[in-house]
């Protein structure tokens, strides 16, 4: 690691005796959530980790350092200071190189907890191939990230909100393995399936751990391991109701013009009022049961190793 990222020495000492480290997102709790729910959501995050015996290891950058690993005032400030940022991968070098502060997406989170040597991260979704891609030529910065570095994602598929066929296509194309979790089918963030089959089914963390290995074992060309997480169906968005309402966002995005970087928090502020907020609480179980499944991921990885 860099001068300009500081481990944390409980997730250094971790590392160093093989312990389980879990790498959490800041984002989530920076830009997903309202105040004060969003510094509860986190700190609660990490207690589920704590919780089976594993390190939580929530990545930010602050103050120009990439933090891996946060103290509850760091925590804090993350959530509570309206100007921090929201940095993808390549706005790293700018943050350090400025002073920046910011919340890491799903590209810097993994690439920092790649470079500090932990290998599971959890988060609620990833990004991906953009509806109307031919136009827009519009894809996610994780996917490319993905395809760089060696950490298992335990997520719960791509947002809902993306063309799902085209972004396992594209993961396929760069070589990202992906397996659903207890599913033969990739889930759909809000919804427990999209409906898109995965080749693989991995049914314990331990399978998981051992697919981990194996991958160690094979060594380079890294690439990340998908590991998809439905949101059990009975906490689920109620799959008609988010259907409709998302053909209604869709429309309501065409008709007023947005493009670019606003479409994805246009549709998900769109869901989550339209739904009366039953979007949010999809997701927020999605991210808690990927945390879960993700420290018991780690654990199995690192008694392995014991």
């Amino acid at each position: 690691m860099t001068t300009t990222t500081l481990v944390s020495e409980e997730v250094r000492e971790a590392l160093h005796e093989g312990r389980p480290v879990v790498a959490l997102e800041s984002t989530i709790i920076a830009h997903g959530l309202p105040r004060p729910r969003n510094l509860a959501v986190g700190v609660e995050l990490e207690e589920s980790v704590r919780a089976r015996g594993a390190v939580p290891a929530t990545v930010a950058v602050l103050d120009g350092v990439a933090r891996v690993g946060l103290d509850r005032a760091a925590l804090t400030r993350i959530a509570e200071d309206p100007s921090v940022r929201k940095l993808g991968h390549r706005d790293l070098a700018p943050a350090l190189a400025t002073g920046a502060t910011g919340a890491t997406t799903v590209s810097a989170t993994s690439r920092l907890a790649d470079a500090a040597g932990i290998r599971v991260f959890a988060t609620g979704g990833l990004g991906g191939v953009h509806r109307e891609w031919r136009e827009t030529q519009d894809e996610s910065a994780d996917l490319r990230l993905l395809a760089e570095v060696g950490i298992t994602v335990v997520c719960a598929g791509v947002k809902s909100i993306l063309d799902v066929p085209a972004t396992l296509q594209r993961l396929e194309t760069l070589g990202v393995t992906v397996a659903g979790y207890g599913t033969a089918t990739f889930p759909g963030f809000y919804l427990s399936s999209s409906g898109e089959p995965v080749d693989w089914t991995l049914r314990t963390p331990a399978e998981v751990a051992a697919v981990i290995r194996a991958r160690e074992a094979l060594g380079r060309p890294w690439s990340a391991l998908v590991v998809a997480n439905p949101v059990a169906p009975e906490e689920q968005l109620d799959p008609e109701l988010h259907d409709r309402v998302l053909a209604r966002g869709l429309a309501e995005l065409r008709e007023k013009g947005v493009t670019g970087q606003a479409v994805t928090p246009f549709l998900l502020e769109y869901l989550t009022v339209h739904t009366d907020g039953a979007s949010l609480e999809a997701n927020l179980a999605a991210v808690r049961g990927n945390v879960r499944l993700a420290a018991e991921i780690a654990e199995a990885y690192a008694a392995g190793g014991r």
